[in-house]
């Protein structure tokens, strides 16, 4: 059984992965921890407790981040075109959940549960780093605690999707990125090389609101907003980016890894890049030395990933 605490900004795709997670027989949902990305955090913690709400979710959510971790940085406007204006595809989610956040900010709940948890706690980020980032800058002993750390983010040998040079988790809060690949801790990064490979049609995502209930029914009502962003970028469907980082949770044989140091650029044209130097690579002395080699994921089995995906949602209940 995998504990695990989700960081998350829902969001679309962020929505489908909550599920899969909160119904996958060997994810044990500990907590979820909400960040600012494809909406404010007022947004998108809402949305998460909606959620929890809706989908009877035991695990507390706690609010995160709402700006990065470099004050200076300019804030972007909110994805509204990709997630619609209420962040779940213009379902409209009411202001008044019933439900409160955990008392404690989500950087304190990460590091509360981590050290109540050693070696047992795998954090799934598939927002902005700025939770992962604080929690290290206020407690940096949890990068020895925790068991592993899989994040949605990136693009190494793949162009970006919000620059030439970035995706967009880790262009909206660069040094937080960089200061989480850096630290002392696994960290495998599911980013654009593969998730771009993982399209969930129309036709697929009616079979599993059919066949999955209610759950199932508010997902695909919430995903039609997004499938519509879509459009003439893949074929009659979407990406499922957020779901591929749980899929790896508990199925990383579905994924061929790099392994590697890897560094973000903070600044000019190319902000929010990932570069990773592979391990065995000879350099001249570099910025990439004496770090962590980590995980980056390079390849993808698409079909079985999304298989998994449908068998999990598919029981939703």
């Amino acid at each position: 059984m995998h504990k695990v605490i989700f960081d998350t900004d829902p969001g679309v795709d962020d929505a489908m992965a909550l599920l899969f997670l909160h119904q996958h027989p060997e994810i044990d949902l500990v907590g979820v921890t909400s960040v600012f990305g494809n909406a404010a955090i007022e947004t998108t913690t809402r949305n998460a407790l909606f959620l929890k709400r809706e989908w009877e979710i035991p695990a507390p959510v706690a609010r995160g981040a709402n700006e990065t971790i470099d004050p200076h940085r300019p804030h972007a406007p909110w994805p509204t075109f990709i997630h619609g204006d209420d962040g779940l595809g213009n379902i409209n989610v009411p202001d008044d959940i019933g439900l409160s956040a955990d008392p404690r900010p989500a950087h304190r709940f990460i590091i509360d549960m981590v050290r109540a948890h050693p070696g047992e706690i795998t954090l799934v980020a598939v927002g902005r780093m700025t939770n992962l980032a604080n929690a290290l800058g206020e407690a940096p002993e949890i990068a020895g605690l925790v068991k592993s750390v899989v994040i949605m983010g990136g693009a190494f040998d793949v162009p970006g999707n919000v620059t030439p040079a970035a995706e967009a988790n880790i262009h909206g809060d660069p040094e937080a990125a960089d200061r989480v690949f850096t630290a002392p801790w696994p960290v495998v990064v599911i980013g654009l090389d593969v998730t771009m490979q993982t399209v969930m049609t129309r036709s697929q995502l009616a079979d599993i609101a059919k066949a999955g209930g209610k759950r199932a029914e508010l997902l695909s009502d919430l995903s039609q907003f997004y499938i519509d962003f879509y459009e003439g970028l893949v074929d009659d469907g979407m990406v499922v980016h957020d779901s591929c980082a749980c899929v790896y949770v508990v199925a990383p044989e579905l994924f061929t890894l790099r392994s590697g140091a890897m560094r973000v650029v903070c600044g000019g044209i190319a902000d929010g890049q990932t570069i990773q130097k592979p391990d065995g690579r000879k350099f001249p002395p570099s910025h990439w030395d004496n770090l962590p080699s980590q995980q980056a994921a390079i390849g993808i089995d698409a079909k079985a990933v999304l298989d998994l995906i449908h068998k999990t949602l598919v029981n939703a209940g």
